[in-house]
């Protein structure tokens, strides 16, 4: 998000499958795991505090301590060396670390839309329009970073030489950059990234527009985890439009070994606090079956989602 990953409950990519899940009673014995999140002020922590409040509601001694990390790149490290027990992860590292073996998906987040914004009254409308611009990327080791990179890069301009990157230590530090003229424009993701709300809610509003319709279809080819997204008119305020862009999922990723009871606990409440997009049953087509954590197959084999 990470960073500046995505949006905290809101996913523009939906399932329509249904969920019906044999649930075990919980076990009233503490358990304490740690999640590792991404920088402050970005989408990732302020979903990370959201989740573990909605886990807290179904199993009040199932506790998840939040980390704050560099994001995505530094969240995979943290799990292969078992400092985590979780971490959010968005796809851009997520699928490659996954195809590595080791790791595994206990279940989906969201759909994280990417979006360049600039102020309303700014005369940037699209992406060959931020040439000669500095444009604020993101943070050094999110994937959302990675994405608005690509997305420049299909769209024709070199972000290394076209434009003027500004990368961050703190998501947060993106949109005071834009408002005091330091920055023309901030790349971010989701609908609800504070980066985005930021600055839309800032004086004189804000105007969002994605990569040019050749990039994605670029981006967005078969089998690449970068997937064409509608953000829906009347997201932010003053849009009136659809906007077309790429966006990718991300993930609630489960260090090497993590099985058993405190899995089986954690993945049971995941599914009944069942928090927006945020739930075992959407990973249908999201990943292969063998990068899902055995703890989450065992619920979707119970829902009849995957073959026994």
């Amino acid at each position: 998000m990470d960073h500046a990953e995505g949006s905290t409950r809101r996913g523009v990519l939906t399932s329509g499958l249904g969920f019906i899940v044999v649930r075990p009673a919980l076990s009233a014995e503490p358990a304490h795991l740690v999640l590792a999140t991404a920088t402050p002020g970005g989408g990732f922590p302020a979903f990370g505090e959201a989740f573990v409040a909605a886990l807290r509601t179904v199993d009040p001694a199932l506790t998840v301590e939040t980390r704050s990390t560099g994001g995505s790149a530094e969240n995979i490290g943290l799990l292969r060396a078992g400092r985590v027990d979780l971490a959010l992860v968005q796809g851009e590292y997520a699928y490659p670390a996954l195809a590595e073996g080791g790791l595994t998906v206990l279940s989906p987040i969201y759909a994280t839309p990417g979006l360049f914004a600039v102020p309303a009254a700014s005369g940037i409308r699209a992406v060959a329009d931020l040439r000669g611009r500095a444009v604020v990327l993101g943070t050094h080791k999110s994937g959302l970073t990675v994405m608005g990179r690509a997305a420049l890069g299909a769209s024709g301009l070199d972000p290394e030489r076209d434009i003027r990157p500004i990368l961050l230590d703190r998501a947060g530090d993106g949109p005071p950059l834009v408002r005091d003229g330091q920055a023309d424009a901030l790349w971010g993701g989701g609908l609800d990234w504070p980066g985005f709300l930021a600055m839309a809610n800032a004086p004189g509003g804000a105007r969002f527009f994605g990569p040019s319709e050749a990039a994605i279809a670029q981006l967005a080819r078969p089998g690449s985890a970068t997937k064409r997204l509608t953000v829906p008119a009347g997201s932010f305020p003053g849009q009136t439009a659809p906007i077309e862009t790429v966006g990718s999922w991300s993930f609630v990723l489960a260090r090497p070994g993590f099985d058993g009871e405190p899995a089986d606990r954690l993945v049971r409440a995941i599914a009944r606090a069942d928090f927006g997009t945020t739930h075992p049953r959407n990973l249908a087509g999201l990943v292969p079956a063998e990068s899902i954590n055995p703890a989450t197959l065992r619920v979707l084999r119970q829902a009849g989602l995957v073959p026994r």
